[in-house]
Parts: structure tokens; sequence; C-alpha cells
């Protein structure tokens, strides 16, 4: 299998052997590692191509080992954790990560989301740049560029962005983005979708050439101004 390679950091022993285990049987080759403080050398070491992370880890927490990791790398990260609640999600997605699943899990479940997730992540994409008057949108380096002023956004307010930019027009429920954008069902969690448009709002500001519409009982759109 190509890009099989699979890196999972839990503390748990017991979780790394039913993943390790359930993950092998798919055909993935799988490395663990139980400490956050030696994650991103296991990583360096095994360079794989998607991470499983456990948020709460001895050393460096999950958190933390995932900032670094975005700091040096594009790597699918499906972050693992017991916690559920919207803003501890919402933190992790801000921070880069591409899932987010919540123990106890179904092992065909994290399978799926696994295959999902390198499906959407490794997929060549025909458009990795989206301009307008005054707004580009750039996947290739992930970058906003507001007029000359580049903004600093967490990769999944530009992803966002640039899914409805480069739909001009078209309406999107919150579960679509939910599911196109993080390629997942978050059931019960579409104020996921609210939070990241109010932040991608306040640093675009208002434009008299475009804006990012809420259409009320619906989702969201681009549009285009008319003049």
């Amino acid at each position: 299998m190509e890009n099989s390679k699979i890196l999972v950091i839990d503390d748990d022993k017991n979780i790394l052997a039913i993943i390790e285990m359930y993950l092998k049987k798919a055909g993935y080759d799988v490395r663990t590692c139980e400490r956050g403080d030696t994650a991103l050398k296991e990583f360096k070491a095994y360079q794989p191509a998607l991470v499983v992370l456990d948020v709460m880890l001895p050393g460096m927490g999950g958190w933390d080992v995932l900032a670094n990791l975005r700091k040096e790398s594009d790597v699918p990260v499906i972050m693992l954790t017991a916690k559920g609640d919207t803003l501890d999600r919402v933190q992790g997605l801000d921070l880069g990560a591409d899932d987010y699943i919540v123990k106890p899990f179904d092992s065909k479940e994290l399978i799926a989301r696994i295959k999902a997730v390198m499906r959407r992540t490794t997929s060549p994409e025909s458009e990795k740049i989206i301009s307008y008057e005054g707004l580009t949108v750039s996947l290739e380096n992930y970058s906003v560029l507001l007029g000359d002023k580049q903004l600093e956004m967490p990769p999944k307010e530009i992803e966002l962005l640039f899914f409805l930019a480069s739909r001009e027009g078209k309406v999107f429920t919150r579960e679509q983005l939910l599911e196109q954008v993080w390629g997942f069902d978050f059931f019960g969690d579409s104020r996921t979708v609210d939070v990241h448009v109010k932040r991608i709002r306040e640093k675009l500001g208002v434009n008299d050439n475009w804006e990012l519409k809420t259409v009320w009982g619906v989702g969201y759109k681009f549009e285009l101004n008319k003049k």
C-alpha cells in the first residue's frame, strides 16, 4: 500500500495495541509512541503519511505536539481524545488538525476516517489559488493576501475561505462545509463552522467587491457584490 505509514501517539498501551492491530490488519505500516516529548523525534525518523495523536500525553501535550508538527510539516493529523467539548475540537482544528475522533471509538470508524483523510489530502487539486479584486487565497503555500497585506490565518480558516471563494455564489450548509472542508461528519458541532466564519470575517473586514454572506436558515456563501 502506497503512503501506508502511520504514527500513533498515545500514552495508553492498551489503546496503542488495539489501534496497531486494526491498522496492520487494514494493511498499514504502524509505529507507536507513548510520550509527547519523544513524538517529534519519532516523526522525523519514521516520516509517516499520517499521525494519530492523543491530546493528553506525558512530557508534552498533544496540542503542543501538533503545533510543533505544523511548523515543519503538513502531514495529516487525526486528534484522539476523551474530551468531546466543541471548543476543544475547535482548538485542535485551529491548530491544523485534519480530523477529530472522541474516545471510546469504533475501530472501523477510525480506519474509515484515516482513509478519508489520506484520500482527501493526497488527491491532486486542479486549482490551488483563487483571486478576486483585493483578495488572493492560496493552498500552495497556505496564505491569504488582503490587498498587499498577508493575513495570519490557521490552516482550516484558509481551507474554508478557499472552498467558499472558489465556488462563488453557491450556498453551502454547515453540515456540507464540515464534510467538504474537514472531511467528516461532525454531528452536533455545526458551531465549529460559525466560529471559523466569524474569525475569517474579522480578519477580512468589510469589502465593496465581495463578502462572506450568511444565508439565514441555510448556511454560507462567498458572493461578489454587484456594482
